[in-house]
């Protein structure tokens, strides 16, 4: 199999973006993928969260001027089958820097590419910033595929159709072969009217683009990162590491299903807010027309 670039992507913030990036790649490890993870983030929390120190002087940032390779750049992570390009706080400047080049969109493909075309790895995952900006625009000319962690809230839900509207427009654009692969429903509560009535939303607009999987609040994920360990390692038998073995699991059948059937489909453009009102008890009601 060919190294597979996805990219996990939403413009909005706090909806476990980073927290997917870290026990998805490390539950793919588990199942034996070799898999390289990408922190994009000038945060760095995929970073620290995986036990590495920020602020070392190996963030991506020196390989998208060209400055340096970017395979020079990758760290073990002390987890079997996963390796990880960190961030730093100096890849916030990246935006400035790369901005001033007529290639700026195309940066990332540049230092990506003999690590991908190598095909040491099965998958190379990208924790991509929130936000609309050139590091996350060169993420996505690169990837294959998008999962977009979606927060069971309705808030949450704003930003959907522009995520859609922004894949197919770079698909159009000149990378054909992006496609979303899943949105996936996080920090779902299972006790709320709210968290239920929002995946009902997102299921009935994208159907099977919708990962069975839910991810739950769950007090032990919150805790993994600020111990550097995902949380397989630092709580194998709680639902959080249940939920996120199920994703692995899940998106790997998926990929198979997507080689056997081929050329994907557009996903169908959203205004910017579903439609879903909040009744006055705070759960949300469907809108009828």
């Amino acid at each position: 199999m060919d190294t597979k670039v996805v990219a996990l992507a939403n413009q909005k913030g706090g909806v476990g973006k980073t927290t997917t990036a870290i026990n998805f790649s490390a539950c793919l490890a588990e199942k034996q993928k070799k898999i390289l993870l990408v922190d994009l983030d000038p945060q760095a929390n995929a970073t620290s969260g995986l036990g590495l120190e920020k602020g070392f002087g190996s963030s991506i940032f020196p390989a998208l001027l060209g400055e340096v390779d970017g395979q020079s750049l990758i760290k073990e992570t002390g987890i079997k089958n996963l390796d990880i390009i960190p961030s730093e706080i100096d890849l916030a400047g990246a935006e400035i820097a790369i901005a001033r080049r007529d290639d700026y969109l195309h940066r990332l493909k540049e230092a990506m590419d003999p690590i991908i075309e190598s095909g040491v790895y099965d998958f190379i995952v990208m924790d991509c910033p929130p936000s609309l900006g050139i590091l996350f625009m060169n993420a996505l000319n690169i990837a294959d595929e998008v999962i977009i962690p979606l927060q069971c809230e309705y808030l949450a839900l704003e930003g959907l159709g522009v995520m859609v509207d922004i894949v197919n427009q770079i698909r159009d654009a000149g990378n054909p072969k992006l496609h979303i692969s899943g949105i996936l429903m996080t920090m779902y509560n299972v006790n709320t009217n709210l968290s239920q009535q929002v995946v009902q939303e997102v299921v009935k607009h994208f159907s099977d683009r919708v990962f069975e999987t839910l991810i739950p609040r769950n007090v032990r994920l919150s805790e993994a990162p600020s111990y550097g360990k995902p949380i397989i390692e630092y709580d194998r038998h709680c639902v959080g590491s249940a939920a996120y073995r199920n994703l692995a699991k899940e998106f790997l059948k998926r990929e198979k299903e997507h080689e056997a059937e081929g050329e994907t489909e557009e996903l169908p453009t959203l205004s910017s807010v579903l439609p879903v009102d909040l009744s006055a008890d705070g759960t949300a009601e469907p809108v009828t027309e």
